[in-house]
């Protein structure tokens, strides 16, 4: 279940002005994505109010004309979005989204609050999972399967090497979903086995726990004392944090859930695949120059090497000068 790429230690993220002036999108957005992160176009410098259309650039001019500079906490490309979080107040999550509309690249930059715009709250209750179609492998060895006569989907008996149900891309197990009553669950903790059956499940790219039953019900199990279960359970989802154990009021609502599941993770892994066709070309950065020093740092600098600075205002220019021919390439 591990993120397709994530920079572990990213660099700035940095909005510039576009140097090509008949270009319609005016400002250039490197993304710190991969060792030297990747150039996109776009159309404004944040999305406020509505979704940025971007476009892939030819590459990062060497004296960009800066307007906006942030740290980054984390960069990550998951299937066809790269959510990016900056190390600030305001303005700090957004989420790159890479598609295709007849034919061609598209890529939209949008924020929590431009995606509510865009997709009002309103549950469907009858609608297809990820708008198609599942089709559930389910394991020979259940005994009183779910048969998702309720859901879009069709089943298919098959021998899982893990899990009690799955979906497959193009012949690979994509995702799957173990099912356990509060009895088994129980059985199962109790005996030590399962933090072993999360491990075998986290081999499968997405996978989960689903429990036929609402998590109060684990205090009052009549053959494991209060407490005992709840603490089994934890220590396992702690040990194993990539399957995720899930609570169902009842076994239709597991049923749902899994359904849910089992389509969102197959609509994610094609978006993966074609994200991955989609991202590849897209021109790198290069490595990103520092940052200027702040009228801070320069007054420290200044202080340790005995040149007098004023304690407020501009840094005098004879300081600065003296600042730049310490650090020749911002070292």
């Amino acid at each position: 279940m591990a993120p397709t790429e994530v920079s572990t230690d990213p660099d700035d993220f940095v909005v510039a002005r576009n140097p090509d002036a008949a270009s319609t999108l005016p400002y250039l957005v490197r993304v710190p994505l991969g060792r030297d992160g990747i150039v996109l176009k776009a159309r404004d410098v944040w999305p406020r109010t509505a979704k940025v259309y971007c476009h892939p650039a030819t590459g990062w001019p060497d004296q960009p004309d800066v307007v906006d500079r942030a740290p980054v906490r984390s960069c990550t490309r998951r299937g066809a979005a790269i959510d990016l979080v900056l190390d600030r107040g305001r303005e700090n999550r957004s989420q790159f989204v890479f598609a295709e509309a007849r034919g061609r690249q598209v890529i939209f930059w949008q924020s929590a609050r431009t995606t509510r715009k865009a997709r009002p709250a309103v549950v469907l209750p009858t609608r297809r999972a990820s708008g198609s179609t599942v089709h559930v492998l389910v394991d020979t060895r259940e005994r009183y399967p779910w048969r998702f006569t309720a859901q879009q989907a069709t089943t298919e008996r098959a021998a899982l090497v893990v899990g009690d149900y799955a979906v497959e891309h193009e012949g690979a197990v994509v995702a799957v979903v173990e099912r356990k009553s509060l009895d088994d669950l129980a059985s199962t903790a109790s005996r030590g086995g399962l933090p072993g059956l999360l491990a075998g499940l986290s081999v499968v790219p997405r996978a989960a726990l689903v429990v036929e039953d609402r998590y109060g019900a684990v205090f009052r199990h009549p053959h494991v004392r209060p407490g005992v279960l709840a603490e089994l359970v934890a220590e396992a989802q702690v040990r194993v944090p990539d399957v995720p154990i899930v609570f169902a009021d009842t076994r239709k609502l597991a049923e749902e859930w899994a359904y849910r599941f089992l389509g969102a993770a197959l609509a994610h892994h094609a978006a993966d695949v074609l994200a991955a066709d989609l991202v590849e070309p897209l021109v790198s950065a290069g490595p990103l120059a520092p940052a200027p020093p702040t009228a801070a740092a320069v007054r420290a600098w200044a202080r340790d090497a005995g040149i007098d600075v004023p304690e407020r205002g501009r840094v005098p220019r004879a300081v600065l000068g003296a600042y730049w021919e310490a650090h020749p390439a911002g070292s």
